[in-house]
């Protein structure tokens, strides 16, 4: 899970949280919590975060990941090339993320109720060389006028578009983790800007999986604001029990800030 960014669209609140330890929801969970529950629920017994910013939030939280139900290593990204492949090819190089057949590459700033146990088979079934989690509508969060000369004929508050939009989810094959190693370098690196394009320009398999549920990019503060509306009403089967008040003794986010 990346989740080393310094979230400057989210400020003020990232000047007191880091951008993945922000409280959502009716009890004030850690976003990132959401995510490695989800991946608990899924049946992984290992997570590796990729962590950089205000990384002692992260670590103090989390620990070693027993109170979660996941063993949980780190990969601490503080100096040189910044981006997200370069620190997935960091924490391949050095063991924290181990050899496997297939890699979940998930963003840690993006809450959905993604089935993960659908989209490994998914992507097996396929035998691609990586699989993108897509949803096949994307919303704008601001109105949209149509204009002719300097009149406007028609406004739409905040229209559906009918695009293919990537949800920050990915499973990478041993081609493609290979090849990470190969792209990443001694500049800023990523994997939609550079990664996937050079997956495709090899005419290496990415094959396409849409997400049938919700999915919100908590990266600006008005889809925070839209996401804690939804969570009211979002029944999510892997955070029930702890909606219910179980695990209350777990620590606050932010209490080692």
């Amino acid at each position: 899970m990346l989740c080393g960014g310094r979230g400057e669209r989210l400020r003020p609140l990232t000047d007191f949280f880091q951008k993945t330890m922000i409280p959502v929801g009716p009890s004030r969970r850690p976003l990132l919590e959401y995510i490695v529950r989800l991946l608990c629920f899924h049946g992984f017994s290992e997570v590796t975060l990729l962590t950089g910013y205000r990384t002692n939030e992260i670590r103090d939280y989390f620990r070693d990941g027993s109170d979660f139900g996941v063993k949980v290593t780190y990969s601490e990204d503080t100096d040189g090339p910044r981006g997200s492949l370069n620190a997935v090819a960091k924490a391949l190089a050095t063991g924290a993320i181990p050899e496997s057949a297939a890699l979940l590459v998930y963003y840690g700033d993006v809450l959905s109720d993604l089935n993960i146990t659908d989209l490994l088979e998914f992507h097996q079934g396929r035998q691609a060389d990586a699989t993108l989690v897509l949803a096949n509508r994307y919303s704008l969060p601001v109105g949209v006028a149509s204009v002719r000369g300097s009149s406007v004929l028609k406004v739409r508050e905040k229209p559906t578009l009918d695009l293919n939009v990537m949800t920050g989810c990915m499973v990478l094959g041993p081609r493609s983790m290979r090849l990470i190693r190969k792209v990443a370098g001694s500049e800023r690196t990523d994997f939609m800007t550079h990664l996937v394009p050079e997956l495709l320009d090899r005419g290496q398999k990415v094959a396409a999986y849409y997400l049938k549920g919700r999915w919100y990019d908590v990266g600006n503060v008005t889809s925070f604001e839209m996401v804690n509306i939804d969570l009211k009403e979002w029944r999510l089967p892997f955070m029930e029990s702890i909606e219910a008040g179980m695990n209350s003794a777990l620590p606050t986010p932010g209490s080692s800030a």
